[in-house]
């Protein structure tokens, strides 16, 4: 048994060099503002029970990343307006009365998932490309990837703050907000274009199948610990952040994939959330 798992921690010396690699650099960065982006939008999202649209939007990507190999064109670039057309699309079945939510967001996950594949193995063949494309990898990471997702978490993070007060009132009451004249179509159709962007960019580094932990997780810790709106996307958004820069920490120090250490140390800051929860509550 001691033969199966090999954990090896790098001495202090050898992580402080590793992380000024211009690789790393470039993961920082733009980890860093895809989790701030994903942990303000993914209040909203799990309130109006939108939260597994990432995923259904990250297939998406998957089978638009994949094509961007086949034909060598910048992933980032090409996959952010084919997500977001899939954004509109589930959004659009999302407000049909013949399919619900959680079916659009299967049809279009499934579908996704399954033309990458298709696509894959026509041109290259499923090789360990699709485990980088599914699990995410740093090395993807290029300089141009950086500005993108730079320049774009920028923009999603303007938005979100300048129609803040539309967005809150759209996530709680749809009734109320068209009563009061916000324009709840146009405000959800928002949402789901900034959720699109955040989750092309984070694809890179987190992964297709990962990449939904960054707007779920943050949401769901904050809600254990605070009650109002503000205060649920302000502790979302340091938790989303912190437990981003902790599990790409882990990952160079015990040498794991990152995204699967930054959704540990997710899962981690959850269940301290709960408990939190818990002990405030019962000292009431």
């Amino acid at each position: 048994m001691g033969d199966i798992f090999d954990v090896s921690v790098v001495p202090l010396s050898d992580f402080l060099a590793i992380i000024r690699m211009s690789f790393m650099v470039r993961v920082i960065v733009v980890g860093f503002f895809v989790s701030l982006c994903a942990a303000l939008l993914g209040v909203s999202l799990v309130l109006k029970r939108y939260a597994m649209i990432g995923t259904g939007l990250s297939h998406v990507g998957f089978a638009a990343m994949v094509v961007a190999g086949v034909i060598d064109v910048a992933p980032v670039a090409f996959s952010i307006p084919i997500v977001i057309g899939a954004a509109f699309l589930l959004l659009r079945l999302n407000d049909s009365s013949k399919i619900n939510g959680d079916s659009a967001v299967a049809l279009v996950s499934t579908s996704g998932l399954a033309l990458g594949v298709i696509i894959m193995g026509l041109t290259t063949g499923v090789t360990l490309e699709i485990c980088n494309i599914l699990f995410g990898s740093p090395l993807f990471i290029t300089t141009l990837d950086m500005q993108i997702s730079v320049a774009m978490s920028i923009i999603v993070i303007i938005l979100f703050i300048v129609f803040y007060r539309q967005l809150f009132a759209v996530t709680y009451d749809e009734d109320f907000a068209k009563a009061t004249g916000v324009r709840v179509q146009v405000f959800k159709s928002m949402l789901a274009l900034l959720t699109a962007v955040t989750v092309v960019i984070g694809m890179r580094m987190m992964g297709a199948l990962l990449i939904t932990s960054l707007t779920l997780f943050p949401a769901l810790s904050a809600m254990r610990i605070c009650k109002r709106f503000l205060s649920v996307v302000i502790a979302s958004a340091i938790i989303g952040m912190v437990c981003y820069l902790v599990g790409i920490s882990v990952s160079v120090i015990i040498n794991i994939p990152p995204g699967a250490s930054v959704v540990g140390v997710n899962l981690i800051a959850y269940m301290l959330c709960c408990g939190l929860g818990l002990l405030r509550r019962g000292g009431r």
